[in-house]
């Protein structure tokens, strides 16, 4: 009975185990293949060239922003993203009439695409007929070039980091519900303000909730591209280039399948050691 139970669980899985070998095991051993290869045009044909991949990206000029445009976006999304979804979701918590409405407004511009929102924010940063510069000139102040190569990657990150504040709203929201409310009756017996009640009570007992999302959030990072792409095309003068949209044109506009994979591998290998980082280093402070 043993044996044929497990029969039926491997038939259960098996879809499954299919489905992440064909489109995440089999490209992922690829790609690290590619990385190693001179791979030109998507040919069938590509060649061993060892690390030289790796190492002309001590040389190449755009790595460097490239990596500091991430680091931007990663501090940007832990500060605005983690912190102004907390900060939100304490405040709906306490509110009584209306809580609907304001989920379903904070959670509505993670159901548009990424495209969508960042052709909207293209239309407001045009120098000719922007909504910025329409609404600057109706004070009588002259139209400005808003995507310049220092003010570029600045501007390109407010739509994402927008986009996904209702995400993280919503889980913190979920988490706040979890917690018992003779907690907070006790508190409030002891005559606790609302902002102590957020500091020394919801924030401490959020804890596990705050780890998985600043982990989710540092793994999510490498996947910003759309709305990015969209604005600027990693430019003026791929000033606001993050890894996935470099990535993206030495694959597909430059055609250099084997740079364009070294530079996934870097991406997946920093991803990696940093949730594997800051697992360690949360768990160490949660111990002591």
């Amino acid at each position: 009975m043993a044996l044929k139970g497990k029969k039926y669980v491997w038939i259960c899985i098996m879809p499954a185990v299919i489905l992440l070998s064909v489109f995440l095991i089999y490209p992922l051993i690829k790609t690290v293949i590619y990385s190693f290869s001179s791979w030109y045009n998507f040919s069938p044909k590509s060649q061993l060239i060892g690390l030289e991949n790796y190492k002309r990206m001590f040389s190449d000029m755009v790595m460097p922003v490239a990596f500091k445009n991430t680091a931007i976006l990663m501090i940007g999304v832990l500060i605005f993203q983690v912190g102004f979804a907390l900060l939100l979701s304490i405040l709906v918590d306490s509110i009584h009439h209306g809580f609907k409405l304001f989920r379903t407004v904070y959670f509505f511009p993670i159901v548009i695409s990424g495209t969508a929102i960042g052709l909207m924010f293209t239309l407001i940063y045009k120098y000719e007929y922007g909504l910025l510069n329409f609404i600057i000139t109706q004070f009588g102040l002259d139209k400005q070039v808003w995507l310049t190569p220092k003010m570029a990657i600045y501007l390109a990150l407010i739509p994402v980091l927008w986009q996904y504040i209702g995400f993280y709203f919503v889980i913190f929201l979920t988490g706040i519900s979890k917690i018992p409310m003779d907690v907070y009756e006790s508190a409030m017996l002891d005559g606790i303000t609302p902002f102590k009640k957020a500091i020394f009570i919801t924030i401490p007992m959020l804890k596990d909730v705050l780890v998985s999302t600043i982990v989710l959030v540092i793994s999510g990072c490498f996947r910003v591209f759309d709305t990015i792409y969209v604005i600027t095309k990693g430019g003026p003068m791929n000033s606001s280039q993050l890894l996935s949209t470099y990535m993206y044109q030495m694959a597909f506009e430059k055609y250099n399948g084997g740079y364009a994979s070294a530079i996934a591998v870097v991406m997946i290998i920093i991803g990696v050691l940093l949730t594997i980082g800051l697992r360690k280093l949360l768990k160490a402070d949660e111990l002591d």
